[in-house]
């Protein structure tokens, strides 16, 4: 009898999972106010270890701290093998210690990349268990580890980074692919409170928002973007058609070859969760900022001196306050399709350095970048952003507040 019932509860322990897992993974996502970064919090391990991962857009796979890991299932991928040549491994690494995580011999090289030191690390591709705090888990996923030492830069509290890259073994990939989900991930980060990352399904399909959201297509850039790659890889980060900018309506005087991909790979529009603003290239961001101060100044709001990193700055006194932020000129980025664009409000384009000043949050990318806009995060706040990989499409909503609604309340 007490065998019949354990056998039960073991089913309905399978139930319970699977229910879970077929609507993929919610993760929450925080905001650390020091360094305007965003994270999510995991469990990996037979010992269900908490990583606090900084979400990144642009990287190829999860990794982090591993010098006191310690888990049963943890298993290095080899060399030359199927998983090895999936993870897109670099070479064979080896390990003259003890054997443990982030030190074993004939294992697939990983090359994990910390953007904020900008160091690139030669490691170990390994696999275990990946776990939510919503009961789902992901067998056998992979990672790499990275030692302590490179950790500087992170959040405080943080202790690696999550990939969402156009990679085979992303965290949306890998959900795809074991859980039998569609390839679809879903981002709201958070001004304040507790945004939500949607892995597996999209965001939630309960929300009144998913029903208005923009639709423009993913493009591809040729030429990799990542600090490492192999000639002739395209990229795997996201980037879309903006074809123009305009400011409170008024379109920006900006060759269009700027906001083109040319064949090396360079100019063009990509999102990143890393670049806390939006950075653009001086071509495009000298009369951006001129047509903004002319169209703030057009509505009685005072320039005062700039503030480092931003050259456009304003008396927040002269600035009133509106159900999108601060009441200042839109700033729309131009999409392809009739009247298609992603509009950029007050709480989104100002940055209040201080209690006097705010200035507008896009900064100079200099004369040279290998991309000519670099959407920050700052512009995602309190915008839903819907990655769907199987239509290589962005479903966007633009500022939730439109909708009296914020990521902290979806």
């Amino acid at each position: 009898m007490a065998s019949s019932f354990n056998s039960f509860l073991f089913f309905l322990a399978i139930l319970v999972s699977t229910s879970y897992a077929q609507n993929g993974l919610v993760l929450p996502i925080r905001k650390d106010t020091n360094t305007l970064q965003y994270y999510t919090s995991i469990e990996m391990g037979s010992n269900r270890a908490t990583v606090n991962a900084v979400i990144n857009l642009g990287a190829q796979f999860l990794w982090f701290d591993c010098d006191d890991y310690t888990s049963s299932t943890y298993a290095p991928i080899p060399c030359d093998s199927k998983k090895c040549e999936i993870a897109k491994g670099i070479g064979c690494v080896g390990c003259n210690m003890p054997p443990r995580p982030g030190c074993t011999n004939n294992t697939c090289g990983a090359s994990p990349y910390n953007p904020f030191q900008d160091v690139l690390v030669s490691q170990g591709f390994a696999e275990d268990t990946l776990y939510s705090k919503d009961r789902v888990e992901v067998p056998q996923f992979p990672f790499s580890c990275m030692n302590t030492r490179f950790l500087e830069g992170l959040a405080s509290g943080t202790n690696g980074m999550l990939g969402l890259a156009r990679t085979e073994i992303s965290l949306h990939k890998q959900v795809a692919n074991k859980l039998n989900l569609p390839d679809k991930f879903s981002l709201c980060l958070p001004s304040s409170g507790l945004g939500k990352l949607y892995i597996g399904g999209g965001s939630s399909s309960k929300s009144d928002v998913t029903k208005s959201l923009i639709t423009t297509p993913l493009i591809i850039n040729p030429v990799s973007t990542a600090p490492a790659y192999t000639v002739g890889d395209p990229s795997d980060e996201y980037f879309i058609n903006v074809q123009s900018i305009r400011v409170q309506g008024e379109p920006l005087s900006v060759k269009s070859s700027y906001f083109t991909i040319d064949k090396d790979g360079v100019g063009g529009t990509k999102i990143s969760t890393i670049n806390n603003f939006t950075a653009v290239h001086s071509s495009i961001y000298k009369p951006l900022a001129r047509a903004f101060v002319k169209a703030a100044s057009d509505m009685k709001i005072k320039s005062v001196d700039a503030v480092a990193p931003f050259r456009a700055c304003f008396s927040s006194s002269t600035i009133s306050t509106a159900s999108t932020g601060p009441s200042v000129p839109t700033i729309e980025l131009v999409l392809p399709g009739n009247d298609v664009s992603w509009k950029i409000y007050g709480a989104n384009s100002m940055f209040p350095v201080n209690k006097n000043v705010m200035c507008l949050a896009f900064v100079d990318g200099g004369s040279s970048p290998r991309t000519s806009i670099v959407i920050g995060a700052y512009q995602l706040e309190d915008n839903l952003l819907e990655f769907d990989l199987v239509s290589s499409q962005l479903l966007f909503s633009s500022s939730l507040l439109l909708q009296n609604k914020t990521c902290s309340r979806l």
